[in-house]
């Protein structure tokens, strides 16, 4: 997934900072695994237990607590990769497609449509009873050239977000647990984001968007996705205050995506569970929509067991919140994530790997949805 470098205002020395971290609920085993990789070469080469053959899945830990647990889903390694299309059919009860849903590539061409990678996508999670996560309908970024640089009036850009919105929408009808309809529309300060959207239509872009989503298909639960809002803070806080507005408005919004891209060096946010519960107070659903945790590279033994604990904080916040339905991570293994290419001298950020050998945060997810019970 494209995404902008997160502006976060948390200066701190990263050993000094790691070093106050309390371990996570993590096995033994893992953490001795951990130690010795980093003992040998400098870079990341753990491979902690994996675990029998007959642990549970993290999808069947997750029913067990009354969550979904998802994986963004990269149709190409799906297609090609043995190892990776096994790891999603077997591990998860949920599927988020990562980019293959994006207009840029649901409409390279005006009026002509190419949903082939994204079908492929919903018959592999229906085969294996999975469901599916739109991402996403409403966003700045990858969109096609046709639309941003094409010269409408505000009337016709704004029927062409309403078929496009639509379009998609109805095509999937039936077959979309959630969709992220409006990603990304607001700055860290809790101004809305200067969009392509925003200049042209205005705010109520936003309640549009929804009410065109419902209805295109009344059953599809309806969010609002963002960055940066997993604590309280002025973005959270000025989303929040939007979505209580759009409610009392008779907007069909029903649920918050917090996106959970954290990074070791800058620490977590201690009021996660403190912010989706303003949330769940409102009546809303809530989810952990695109969870990793990226570290400085080379890994080592103390950033490994520092990215553990930040997956507790963002599982651990939704599993005591009674509306949350589901925590996704951003990918599961380093061989195919994001962060390298978008942050300079950054990576390791999912529970697996390049190899698919198991880190610590795995075992803490593992051990948290063990330990929580039923929910529900």
């Amino acid at each position: 997934m494209l995404k902008v470098t997160r502006a976060l205002a948390i200066s701190a020395a990263t050993a000094g900072l790691l070093a106050t971290f309390t371990l996570p609920a993590a096995s033994a085993a893992a953490a001795a695994g951990a130690a010795a990789g980093a003992a040998g070469a400098g870079e990341e080469t753990v491979a902690p237990s994996k675990g029998s053959a007959g642990d549970p899945t993290l999808g069947a830990l997750g029913k067990r607590a009354g969550l979904r647990i998802g994986t963004a889903v990269d149709t190409s390694a799906l297609a090609e990769d043995s190892t990776y299309r096994e790891t999603v059919a077997r591990e998860f009860s949920s599927v988020t497609a990562e980019n293959v849903m994006k207009w840029q590539l649901t409409e390279p061409e005006r009026g002509k449509h190419d949903w082939a990678a994204a079908d492929g996508l919903v018959d592999f999670a229906r085969s294996h009873k999975q469901l599916v996560r739109g991402h996403t309908l409403v966003w700045h970024n990858q969109l096609p050239a046709w639309v941003t640089e094409g010269s409408f009036t505000p009337e016709e850009l704004r029927e062409i977000l309403r078929r496009h919105v639509t379009e998609e929408v109805r095509h999937f009808k039936g077959r979309i647990w959630q969709w992220d309809v409006v990603n990304e529309a607001f700055n860290d300060d809790g101004t809305l984001r200067d969009s392509i959207w925003l200049r042209n239509l205005g705010p109520g872009y936003i309640a549009d968007a929804f009410r065109w989503a419902h209805r295109a298909d009344p059953g599809a639960k309806l969010y609002i996705n963002d960055y940066n809002i997993e604590g309280v803070n002025a973005k959270s806080t000025a989303l929040y205050e939007l979505v209580k507005q759009l409610r009392r408005e008779g907007v069909p919004v029903h649920g918050v995506g917090l996106q959970g891209h954290f990074a070791v060096q800058y620490g977590f946010p201690g009021d996660v569970a403190a912010n989706l519960k303003r949330f769940d107070d409102l009546g809303m659903e809530s989810a952990i929509t695109e969870a990793d945790v990226r570290m400085p590279m080379p890994a080592d033994n103390i950033k490994l067991q520092a990215q553990a604990r930040g997956y507790s904080v963002l599982l651990g916040a939704c599993l005591v919140t009674r509306r949350c339905t589901d925590f996704t991570v951003w990918g599961f293994t380093d061989k195919y994530s994001w962060v390298p290419s978008t942050f300079e001298g950054e990576g390791a950020a999912n529970v697996l790997d390049e190899n698919y050998a198991a880190k610590p945060a795995l075992d803490a997810l593992r051990q948290d949805l063990t330990l929580a019970g039923r929910r529900r």
